[in-house]
Order: structure tokens, then C-alpha cells, then sequence
């Protein structure tokens, strides 16, 4: 979108897709003489990204979830017609949220400070005040650049959700053969301050692989499998996890 790679790289990926019988077929990565193309589909969109080096696929693909995220917290719903009547504000976010080939700041919470969601707009062009914050929110160059400092909120209360997923196989008597568990752990958080938590499981070693929000400290689940953090304000996703042993 920045021009460094030609835009003739979406007509190739454009002929891919078509080649596919259907849409879930086309690939995740695609493989050029020149480049990677990397993508997500959601809702019935593809978001590509093009990468000119070696890289992780899977931290290409985090980054474009992402974005997907936070167009979802702008938008409410990522469609065609939204990204279209709100370019201006695809645009600002992308250069904020990738920083030379590089991503940078992807917290919704901040970046919101930064540039000011659609209904937050038309006041401001109302009364003449810049869409687009001209200093930036407090924290950002700190250590936990995801918090902004001096958050007071009455009264102060954290809420999890923890949703999860079961595939099984089961046999023809009935009886569970295999069984996987996803789940993710979902906070929203009205904490003032800069508050410090831990959260414990009965048994952490059950969980095969997990992901977490930067907010965690993960030296501290590797030694003690405590998952201690400062939340974000506001809503966020902590962790995912899954399961794949016996599951009784």
C-alpha cells in the first residue's frame, strides 16, 4: 500500500484464487521468483501481505490477524463497504501499526489516542481539531507500551471469559477415542493505576501449547507456570491454549 512492491503482485495472487476450486483452497502462503504472498481471508475478504525475505509465515499471519482485530474495534464489522468509506482511517492505522517492514504498535487501546475512531470524528473535523494526535499517549515508549499511565477507573473490577472448542472422535459404542480442546481467555479490564496480577490453574501442564498477550511475563510461566501480567485497559485476549491429551 506504501508503493515499495508493485501492484501487480495482486493480479498474480488475484489469478491464484480463481485457479482455486473455492475460496478455502487457496493457499496460505503462495510462493513467486520474487516474493511470498502471505494471507488471511475473513468475511469474505483476503488480506495479503507480500514479503520480500525470509521470515516466520505464522508471525506474518499473527500481524495480519491483528490488523483484522483492529479494524473490527474501529469498524465494529470488516466488510467491502467499510473499508472503503473509511480508507483514510485503513490508511493512518496501517502506517502506524507497521513501521518499515516492521510491526509497531498493534494495542488497540493506544492507538486509539493516536487516531480517533469513526465516532469520534465527526466532531472533531466539526470543530476543526486534528483527527490524528500530534503527541504521543503516555507509555508508549515505555516497557508496557500496551497501558497508558494514569488510568482511574470507579470501581476497579477485571472480568475473564474463558471459551473453548472440542473436536472428538467418537467410536460406535458411543465411547470419546480422542478428544482436543481450543480454548482463549478473554479480560476486560476496568483497573486504575498500574496493577500487577497473577492467575494460577489447578493443573497448567495439561495445556500442550499456548499463546499469550505481550502483556505476560512468559519467563515466569516457563519457571513457575503462573501467568503474571499488567493488563491492558480495557478488552483483550490473554491467552490461547489447547489441549490434546485424553480427555476424561
Amino acid at each position: 500500500w506504501r508503493g515499495l512492491i508493485s501492484r501487480s503482485i495482486c493480479d498474480f495472487f488475484w489469478d491464484q484464487v480463481n485457479r482455486a476450486s473455492s475460496p478455502a483452497d487457496v493457499f496460505p502462503v503462495i510462493v513467486t521468483s520474487k516474493v511470498y504472498l502471505i494471507n488471511v481471508q475473513h468475511n469474505g475478504l483476503f488480506f495479503l501481505c507480500p514479503v520480500q525475505s525470509e521470515i516466520s509465515p505464522l508471525l506474518v499471519i499473527e500481524f495480519i490477524r491483528r490488523v483484522v482485530d483492529i479494524f473490527r474495534e474501529y469498524f465494529k464489522i470488516v466488510n467491502e463497504e467499510t473499508l472503503k468509506e473509511n480508507f483514510v482511517i485503513v490508511y493512518q492505522l496501517l502506517d502506524e501499526m507497521m513501521d518499515n517492514g516492521i510491526p509497531f504498535t498493534t494495542e488497540p487501546n493506544i492507538l486509539k489516542e493516536m487516531i480517533s475512531p469513526p465516532d469520534n470524528r465527526f466532531m472533531k473535523e466539526f470543530t476543526g481539531t486534528s483527527v490524528v494526535s500530534k503527541v504521543l499517549p503516555d507509555g508508549t515508549l515505555s516497557a508496557t507500551n500496551w497501558r497508558k499511565a494514569g488510568v482511574r477507573h470507579s470501581p476497579n473490577e477485571i472480568y475473564f471469559d474463558i471459551i473453548e472448542e472440542m473436536d472428538c472422535t467418537i467410536d460406535c459404542n458411543g465411547l470419546m477415542v480422542f478428544g482436543e480442546i481450543s480454548g482463549q481467555v478473554l479480560c476486560q479490564s476496568r483497573l486504575s493505576g498500574m496493577p500487577d496480577l497473577t492467575l494460577t490453574f489447578n493443573n497448567p501442564r495439561i495445556f500442550d501449547d499456548t499463546s499469550f498477550h505481550p502483556c505476560v511475563r512468559l519467563s515466569r510461566y516457563e519457571h513457575e507456570k503462573l501467568v503474571s501480567f499488567i493488563p491492558p485497559d480495557g478488552s483483550f485476549e490473554l491467552m490461547r491454549y489447547r489441549v490434546n491429551q485424553q480427555i476424561q
